[in-house]
């Protein structure tokens, strides 16, 4: 059993609230699309309830935070079963609490390790982006990380004008590590950017393409031929990441409404585990095709947003664009994941919107099959 406390950390950040976030609704939200559309805040990951949290780490909770724990309510909103709660001290404070326990599985482990190891070691230069890091907890196979309670979740819905204003902090995120000197243990573009750019090689593969093509459901001939004559230039595109000049920044790589909160005029984000060392456009493509997705605006309209803080160099962000329109592409035809039940429907969107942004930017015909994705799922459009 062991618990340690972040430096000063309890006289910091764990009163902190969302100072521009207020409370919505608790009821579940609906994407873009009435009210047939998924629900975007449910909860139906098998969360556990606080009080099914072993004692000896409720016990260890308090202690660590100085306060008994008065109401614990679970964090819904991501696409994980993780143990996510935002906490009410006694006191009044509040602190929010993520963990692994012994029903999680090595991938989820090691992405809990991974982010542990971002708020120790790269407090400097994420620490203006990321809540406070409050200290960690391990009891047996449980460990727990507390940090600071950021509030609820702003968006969705999106407006254009929020959405423009995280898109520019976002660059702003980017800015404050451009050509910094980053631990080297920190992924380079080697092994997170190519590895998804990759994707488009397995067109040559039939079964792969005849995969992605189904997802089309009655328009599964037009996506293959389509797919079948311009994934080589999708291919050659996504190859342009490879042997990037400097300078690269520090990047997230999994900005989404999720992971981020929107606190005093600055986006402040969470779920650091992919952290690596990167081109900025890669970045900014994740974070805006999955607004679209989301309902929200055009992505060129908010990379234009993100271009008045930090230049976009057009061959970079054509290469990010289908490089992430390649993963999706791998990612949105394959079996539902256990206790991930909604993460499928939300990629086969970012599937159309990244594919769709992808042809235009690149200039290839209109995809006009991805229109037809998800229909048979009951997903909508985009």
């Amino acid at each position: 059993m062991r618990a340690t406390v972040a430096a000063s950390a309890g006289r910091r950040a764990s009163a902190a609230r969302s100072r521009s976030c207020r409370e919505r609704n608790r009821e579940p939200r609906r994407a873009s699309g009435g009210p047939d559309a998924p629900l975007l805040r449910s909860g139906v990951e098998p969360k556990p309830a606080w009080q099914t949290i072993p004692r000896s780490v409720r016990a260890e909770t308090e202690s660590l935070l100085g306060a008994r724990v008065a109401r614990a309510t679970r964090a819904w909103g991501g696409y994980s079963p993780t143990p996510t709660y935002r906490l009410r001290l006694a006191d009044g404070r509040r602190a929010f609490f993520k963990a692994v326990g012994p029903s999680d599985n090595e991938f989820a482990r090691l992405a809990h390790s991974r982010e542990l190891r971002v708020y120790r070691e790269l407090a400097g230069p994420i620490g203006p982006w990321a809540p406070a890091f409050l200290g960690t907890i391990e009891v047996g196979p449980w460990s727990a990380m507390l940090l600071e309670d950021l509030g609820p979740k702003c968006a969705p819905p999106w407006t254009d004008g929020l959405a423009r204003r995280v898109t520019r902090s976002l660059a702003s995120f980017h800015r404050s590590t451009l050509g910094a000197t980053l631990p080297d243990w920190l992924p380079r573009p080697e092994r997170h950017l190519l590895t998804d750019a990759r994707m488009w090689r397995l067109a040559v593969d039939p079964t792969w393409l005849r995969n992605v093509a189904a997802l089309a459901g009655a328009l599964a001939g037009d996506a293959l031929r389509w797919l079948e004559a311009h994934a080589p230039a999708l291919a050659g595109w996504a190859t342009i990441l490879r042997g990037l000049d400097e300078p690269m920044a520090l990047v997230h790589r999994d900005v989404r409404s999720d992971n981020l909160r929107w606190v005093d005029g600055r986006v402040r984000l969470l779920d650091w585990p992919h952290v690596g060392v990167g081109p900025v456009e890669d970045d900014a493509v994740i974070f805006v095709q999955s607004v679209k997705a989301e309902g929200g605006p055009d992505p060129e309209s908010l990379i234009a947003a993100y271009a008045e803080v930090m230049p976009v160099r057009p061959d970079v962000l054509g290469g990010a664009v289908s490089s992430v329109a390649a993963f999706f592409a791998d990612q949105a035809w394959r079996p539902e994941i256990p206790g991930l039940p909604r993460l499928r429907a939300f990629q086969r969107r970012q599937l159309q919107v990244s594919l769709a942004w992808a042809s235009r930017l690149l200039g290839l015909p209109e995809p006009t099959w991805l229109g037809a994705i998800g229909r048979d799922r009951s997903q909508p459009g985009i």
